[in-house]
């Protein structure tokens, strides 16, 4: 009952707060115009995920969650909204937004946000010893930037992480994890609420501020709440992340591919990709969307099969996405490598 009321409260909140922060956005310059990456014609107000934040924490006072880690990811938090809020109005650097990432990342680590060890398969643990605290802040890290990369049209990064937080919160529920219940929850209401002015057509971007933030909590909280998992502790939260996950790993191979810097930005992520191929802004959206929910569902089957059917749903996973980057020409028109196999075995079978 009181989750349920911590979920409206924060929905409520977001909806109400979001449209005074588009105002203020204006006002204080914290505006997105539009060139050549972009899909928008017009000048449009950022910082929506200051809503989002203030939404959370109107969640989490309801709920008043109980852990030593509490307070130490309210702090890291309040450092990353802070800088990206900064971001959303003087466009900063992006050594500065890595820094204040490192930073957070850094106070929740201490504060006893960690990866000591991953469960194996077959039974045991795998202990991490000096790579725990180098892991942690590359998983911390990396998928607080894979959240950001995927914010590029309306409603999709809002989306994908309400889906995400959604199948995070019905596993803690069935694992009786009140903590990260709490948080998921919190965080869920408030994406729900912005997400009623984001999605397409737009009247809000989250901007930095909501991209950072919720890249952030969603790392930590998927961190958290799947580290027992008993078959491959970390395969959970990167099936539930796989679509901010993949897009972001097939744009580093993409870089590579074609001698690019590992930053340099371009219009060749799956948005854009699905884009290229004919379909709406809006199309695209669900489009993955739908994606997002299958390997939340994959998720969830997951961590409630045996181990081989995991193993073989893992393998079924990872056949689709490569069958879905190499469809889209996510890494390039001319990166087929499995289709081109499938083709050649199913001639030579023809013969």
């Amino acid at each position: 009952m009181v989750t349920a009321i911590a979920l409206i409260t924060s929905f409520v909140v977001a909806l109400l707060i979001t449209p005074l922060v588009k105002k203020l956005a204006f006002k204080i310059g914290a505006t997105d115009q539009p060139n050549a990456r972009k899909v928008h014609t017009g000048q449009m107000a950022r910082m929506g995920g200051l809503a989002i934040y203030i939404a959370f924490l109107a969640g989490v006072l309801i709920l008043r969650p109980e852990n030593e880690t509490y307070f130490y990811i309210l702090i890291a938090s309040t450092i990353v909204i802070a800088t990206g809020v900064m971001d959303d109005i003087y466009q900063l650097t992006a050594k500065v937004k890595f820094l204040a990432q490192i930073v957070a990342a850094v106070i929740v680590i201490i504060g006893g946000v960690q990866v000591t060890f991953i469960n194996l398969p077959f039974g045991g643990e795998l202990e991490l010893g000096l790579f725990s605290i180098p892991i942690t802040l590359l998983w911390i890290v990396g998928v607080t930037n894979a959240i950001n990369l995927i914010d590029g049209l309306d409603g999709l990064s809002a989306g994908v992480s309400a889906i995400v937080l959604t199948t995070i919160s019905v596993l803690a529920i069935l694992q009786s994890d009140i903590f990260i219940v709490a948080l998921s929850i919190a965080l869920l209401g408030g994406t729900l609420g912005f997400l009623v002015y984001n999605f397409h057509p737009a009247k809000i971007f989250m901007g930095d501020a909501g991209a950072l933030f919720l890249g952030f909590m969603i790392a930590v909280i998927a961190l958290m709440g799947f580290k027992n998992v008993t078959v491959f502790s970390l395969i959970v939260p990167a099936l539930i992340l796989a679509v901010p996950i993949s897009d972001t790993f097939f744009a580093i191979i993409r870089r590579i591919v074609h001698k690019q810097s590992l930053s340099a930005p371009d219009k060749s992520h799956l948005h854009h990709c699905l884009l290229r191929l004919g379909y709406s802004h809006r199309e695209t959206v669900l489009i993955i969307y739908c994606i997002s929910a299958v390997c939340s569902i994959s998720a969830v089957a997951f961590t409630l099969s045996t181990l081989w059917v995991s193993l073989i749903l893992l393998l079924v996973v990872m056949i689709l996405i490569e069958i879905l980057v190499e469809s889209v020409g996510l890494v390039s028109q001319e990166y087929r490598p499995f289709l081109n196999f499938i083709k050649r075995l199913s001639g030579s079978m023809k013969e």
